[in-house]
């Protein structure tokens, strides 16, 4: 059986220290309400003598967000602790966390301390945080570097002062998983009264080990975990709140702890907290990185389309990911071609497969990104189309295939694309149109009807039709459309050309694009 961990979050606080991570009171209350729906225990919430603003939003997350313990981090000076006790003072169950740095570089260097100097600065400094709450926790600043004989005395005045949480953080990611357990196993069976405080891990990544170290500070015994969402942080960052969380349910027995964190909110905190800070984890990033759950080699494509933990430890829907996806791309199988195939409206034999997974091999070579069009034209020449499967109006002009962050889209979602050029490169205008598989009119344009491939009207392939046709008439469509594209309005007396399609004023044709259809599971 686990035993019961305490999920510290800190990203309000150490996570926004990180060059470009600055939010504002009112985005830190938005994150702290979504911190509560999560379900992590502890909220630090800020800094409160760093600025005014911190200091109203750390009160303002203390009056707002209930539950969870708010906590405010002060140095171990007076008017840094009286400062977070009174910011947190409005909270259902308030903490103030002090701290000073306990290894000899740090107090050589940058306090300019003595040892006894130290540890009468952090008695006192529990002492007058008591005075605000009963909920103190004191950190040793640079823990893993420090003297293990001076650490140990530094925890025993913080817990005889009155300190009920003792964190030992790996405050520049210098340890290893090995010496970070055995610090938290020494400092527990030396220090007198031990037993009576909650240990702490707190780790950074910048020898990429704060996860690992912070499962084996679990091992050894502690009983609080601090991180944050996405993992960010100073320097490296710390350890990522969703990869812990989420390695305590893929390996209960190896890691055998549990937590109040909702994991079906993993992806949906991951995605405000990126959108408020304007920084997105990186694409492998595990858990909620945009290819976490994308598969593109054929061997991984066959393996999940059969059973998704042939390739897939972590099931997407436990985590918020609606669903994997299959991208198109030089390493994918025949099997994923022919799913996507399927999934356009053609069923397609052997032979016709063999044919088309040849074309498709040699356009991969050459591109990046796979679209739909490219599956499109060689498929229509041959290949008949099942009734109603594509969108009314989509064409193998119009139809395109674009993964999107998150996993993909969910069925039956159209992107919106703004037809025409500009110099040669096509500007990021869209919009999402939830649902709508069967035309209408699109948000700042007008859908302009045209045949699906195989309509009595539209253009057949044969003699001077086909690909290049295909493709000659696209560009001539948006070459059309370029002065409407750019919002430009036509001089006074000006006529159109004849043919040219019209739109809104200032506003362009809409052109229609199919997003890449997903594995559901």
């Amino acid at each position: 059986m686990g035993r019961d961990v305490i999920i510290f979050d800190t990203t309000l606080r150490d996570g926004e220290q990180a060059p470009g991570n600055s939010m504002t009171a009112e985005e830190k209350l938005r994150l702290a309400r979504q911190l509560d729906t999560l379900g992590v225990d502890v909220i630090e919430a800020g800094f409160p003598s760093a600025s005014e603003g911190d200091r109203r939003a750390v009160r303002a997350i203390a009056e707002d967000v209930r539950r969870p313990v708010i906590a405010a981090l002060a140095r171990c000076h007076d008017r840094d602790i009286d400062l977070a006790g009174e910011a947190v003072r409005p909270a259902a169950r308030p903490r103030v966390h002090v701290f000073i740095a306990t290894s000899d570089l740090h107090l050589e260097c940058k306090l300019r301390l003595s040892r006894d100097q130290c540890l009468e600065r952090a008695r006192e400094a529990v002492q007058r945080a008591r005075r605000y709450t009963d909920d103190v926790e004191f950190s040793a600043e640079d823990a893993t570097r420090t003297d293990l004989e001076f650490l140990c005395r530094v925890v025993e005045a913080a817990i005889a002062a009155g300190a009920t949480t003792i964190n030992l953080p790996d405050t520049v990611g210098y340890a290893l998983p090995v010496e970070y357990g055995a610090m938290f196993r020494a400092v527990r069976e030396r220090v007198p009264n031990a037993d009576r405080v909650v240990f702490s891990a707190h780790c950074h990544d910048d020898l990429g080990l704060a996860v690992a170290n912070s499962l084996a500070a679990i091992e050894a015994g502690a009983g609080q975990v601090e991180c944050t969402v996405n993992g960010i942080g100073e320097r490296a960052g710390n350890a990522a709140l969703e990869e812990i969380v989420v390695a305590g349910r893929v390996r209960p027995h190896a890691v055998a702890f549990h937590c109040g964190v909702n994991p079906q909110e993993l992806f949906r905190t991951s995605q405000l907290l990126s959108h408020v800070i304007g920084v997105f984890p990186q694409p492998n990033k595990a858990v909620v990185g945009r290819n976490a759950f994308a598969h593109e080699a054929g061997i991984h494509q066959h393996g999940v389309l059969q059973n998704g933990l042939t390739y897939e430890i972590i099931r997407p829907e436990e985590v918020g990911v609606a669903r994997s996806s299959l991208v198109l791309g030089k390493h994918s199988g025949r099997h994923a071609l022919e799913r996507r195939y399927r999934e356009l409206g053609y069923e397609v034999d052997d032979a016709t497969l063999r044919k088309l997974y040849d074309e498709f091999t040699t356009l991969a070579d050459k591109k990046r990104e796979i679209l739909d069009e490219d599956l499109l034209t060689p498929v229509a020449r041959s290949v008949p189309r099942r009734a109603g499967s594509l969108p009314a109006g989509a064409s193998a002009g119009d139809v395109r295939h674009r993964v999107r962050d998150g996993g993909g889209a969910p069925r039956g979602s159209l992107e919106w694309k703004r037809a025409g050029r500009d110099g040669g490169r096509q500007r990021p205008d869209r919009r999402d149109v939830r649902g709508d598989r069967e035309g209408g009119r699109a948000p700042g344009g007008r859908l302009e009807p045209r045949r699906p491939v195989g309509h009595p009207g539209a253009r057949q392939s044969g003699a001077g039709a086909g690909a290049g046709a295909n493709r000659r008439e696209i560009v001539e469509r948006a070459r059309r459309v370029d002065g409407h594209r750019r919002g430009e309005r036509p001089r006074p007396g000006a006529r159109p050309e004849q043919g040219e399609p019209r739109g809104p004023a200032g506003g362009p044709v809409a052109q229609r694009q199919l997003l890449l259809g997903s594995v559901s599971r």
